[in-house]
């Protein structure tokens, strides 16, 4: 039986750990710190074989070394032509990543980072597909655009958004309320943003996680999923009119949101 927890690591980051519970093997995502991921392995009795990569950031592999050095994982999965260069396997969009019974599909997600990618399997767990998308995608948000353009961004989030709506999308860190109160200045009579903000604040009074969250709530929701959406459209256009932006294509939308949030 599989299993994914989020470990949380730095101050917001969450490290997602996949356990088979019938052969104590385990694989983690992005562990941007060895501490915490260690404590959850010994204290689960779990051993650690397989380590997934989305991108080079530091908060996402600076526990690597440590890990590899304590656990002797099998595998560390690293996108290629990346500056992280310490994976034992590097993939491509396309390849394939299999672990027990799950295949992941690599999945190019170029614009947070230029050698980001995603991994999903279509096969169930918990009766979910399954994504974990790094620094992508977040509920109600997307990643900074440090090293993409938003032509790739959305290129990118449009193969996501393409997934089925069943998908539990597993991001990397807890940015959820950040997120919805830029959404909400933006769309302020969306409904569902509102029901949502209100669920999430209830989820951290009780120092739970907001995510995973699944893909069809977040095509309903998150701005930087709709660029194609007349209310989106809509405000786009005014703010980026006011900012010297041209909004008249998918990209010239998600930039002016992607602009908005940045100046937020």
């Amino acid at each position: 039986m599989l299993s994914i927890t989020p470990i949380p690591a730095f101050s917001d980051n969450y490290i997602w750990c996949l356990a088979d519970s019938e052969s104590g093997k385990a694989l983690v995502v992005d562990p941007g710190q060895a501490a915490p991921v260690a404590e959850y392995l010994e204290r689960q009795g779990l051993t650690l074989d397989t380590i997934l990569v989305t991108h080079h950031h530091p908060d996402h592999t600076g526990g690597i070394a440590e890990l590899r050095s304590r656990f002797q994982p099998e595998r560390i999965v690293a996108p290629s032509d990346s500056p992280f260069a310490d994976g034992t396997d590097t993939v491509h969009a396309g390849d394939e990543v299999v672990w027990q019974s799950l295949t992941f599909e690599v999945l190019a997600t170029p614009g947070h980072t230029l050698d980001h990618i995603a991994y999903f399997s279509d096969t169930e767990v918990a009766g979910h597909p399954v994504l974990f998308c790094g620094d992508t995608l977040f509920a109600c948000g997307c990643g900074r655009l440090f090293e993409g353009t938003p032509g790739q961004m959305v290129e990118s989030l449009a193969g996501l958004r393409n997934l089925p709506d069943n998908t539990l999308v597993y991001c990397a860190h807890e940015y959820t309320l950040a997120n919805l109160r830029f959404a909400r200045a933006w769309l302020p009579d969306d409904p569902a943003l509102a029901a949502f903000e209100e669920h999430c604040r209830a989820l951290r009074d009780d120092d739970k996680p907001t995510v995973p969250v699944t893909l069809g709530d977040e095509k309903q929701r998150n701005p930087f999923l709709r660029w194609d959406d007349p209310a989106v459209i809509r405000v786009a256009t005014e703010y980026g009119r006011a900012q010297g932006l041209v909004t008249d294509s998918d990209s010239g939308v998600f930039a002016a949101v992607r602009h908005g949030k940045d100046h937020f």
